[in-house]
């Protein structure tokens, strides 16, 4: 008679081992990309540890393990940001692992035997995916409420700028009209369908999405009201700076770092240039990481193919430049202007992404205005764009 718990407990680091570069090699799972194998590996060594007590008949079975793990484990998906698929993928992987690995001793075995072993494997499996799946929902709920008070906080300040009679106010609202009925009509729903509390599993799936259409479209309202609200700092004069000796290329190196992840996801390669950088200027270090971040991300979302450039360069003894350069759809000449203008979005011949709220190169013309530079725009339609930045080694101040 085969022991399939002392079985199991032996080649449990082979089961992990192939489960983790199953998991990180499968492209139906984008979100392990970026992460380290141990993130990967995560709770799956206790889940096997608890299946193997389950499996024996001579030692209680530790099911308070592989409960707590799972709920471990739903969290920290959560956090990395994984979709619910991405999560049903990775417990089939699991599951196939250990069957393959455990192949030969299953063909060996008597017919009662391998019954209540893949019976066995199946349940533990199972009860793994509904823990997991529980506090994944959990998480996503928590997040959800975080983000219903930023939104809450946010929209008493834009409350107050509204009625001051801001300029814009009906191009806003109708650009806010889209993502707010969306996180409306989802919200109800997903309140309509929480009060029934007799859920099964398979019912947690529809929610999840639910909840990932209003985070996705939460996130979108939030990102166009800050950066509404950002402009109105501008237009009323109350935008500041903090000035303080900085490392250009501390701050350039910090929103590649950030960036990286959505040109990966685009196959594009991000090069930065920074050699002949200053050492050190005389800058407001927030608001410089603003403009870099606002173009190289614009670089990367429009460009599908090729290179992404960042380049950074002393002048003379007071200026220094930045260009960011990419090989994408390009900006027709009559919008080379415009396209600084709150709002203003190049003709509909010509794509933009539907996360674009319009006014993040109004924020970086303005931001470079406030830094005491100039920026220009030199771009052909099919080529690419560049944008080219150009700033004092020492921004003076009003006194």
């Amino acid at each position: 008679m085969i022991d399939f718990s002392q079985l199991l407990a032996e080649k449990t680091d082979t089961i992990v081992e192939r489960w983790v570069q199953a998991v990180s090699f499968d492209r139906q799972i984008e979100s392990t990309d970026n992460l380290p194998l141990t993130s990967v590996q995560d709770h799956i060594p206790q889940v096997l540890t608890a299946m193997a007590t389950v499996l024996s008949q001579s030692q209680d079975s530790n099911i308070d393990l592989l409960v707590r793990a799972s709920l471990e484990h739903g969290v920290l998906r959560a956090e990395q940001g994984f979709d619910p698929s991405e999560i049903a993928r990775e417990y089939s992987l699991l599951r196939q692992e250990i069957f393959l690995t455990l192949a030969v001793d299953l063909q060996s075995a008597g017919g009662a035997e391998v019954m209540r072993a893949v019976f066995v494997i199946n349940a533990v499996v199972d009860e793994a995916i509904a823990q997991c799946f529980r506090s994944y929902v959990d998480e996503r709920l928590r997040e959800l409420q975080q983000l219903q008070t930023q939104m809450t906080l946010t929209n008493q300040e834009l409350t107050r700028l509204v009625r001051a009679n801001q300029d814009n106010l009906s191009q806003l609202a109708h650009e806010l009209k889209t993502p707010l009925n969306s996180i409306i009509g989802y919200s109800e729903l997903f309140l309509r369908s929480s009060r029934q509390q007799e859920t099964e599993i398979r019912d947690s799936a529809p929610k999840i999405e639910h909840i990932q259409r209003v985070l996705r479209n939460g996130r979108q309202l939030l990102r166009l009201v800050n950066d509404t609200l950002e402009l109105s700092r501008s237009e009323v004069g109350k935008m500041q700076l903090h000035l303080v000796p900085t490392d250009v290329r501390a701050v350039i190196n910090t929103v590649v770092e950030v960036l990286e992840p959505l040109a990966t996801a685009k196959e594009l390669r991000v090069a930065t240039q920074c050699d002949r950088a200053p050492n050190q200027v005389l800058t407001d270090p927030l608001r410089l990481q603003q403009i870099v971040m606002n173009l190289l991300s614009n670089a990367i979302r429009y460009t599908e193919s090729g290179t992404v450039q960042l380049t950074c360069q002393s002048l003379s003894d007071h200026q220094w430049l930045m260009a960011i350069s990419d090989t994408g759809v390009g900006i027709a000449p009559e919008d080379h202007l415009r396209i600084f203008e709150p709002f203003y979005r190049v003709s509909a011949t010509s794509a933009y992404s539907p996360e674009s709220t319009g006014l993040g190169l109004t924020i970086v013309s303005r931001l470079v205005k406030l830094l005491q530079g100039k920026i220009e725009l030199v771009s052909q339609v099919g080529i690419g764009s560049t944008f080219t930045v150009i700033l004092p080694l020492f921004v003076k101040t009003s006194d």
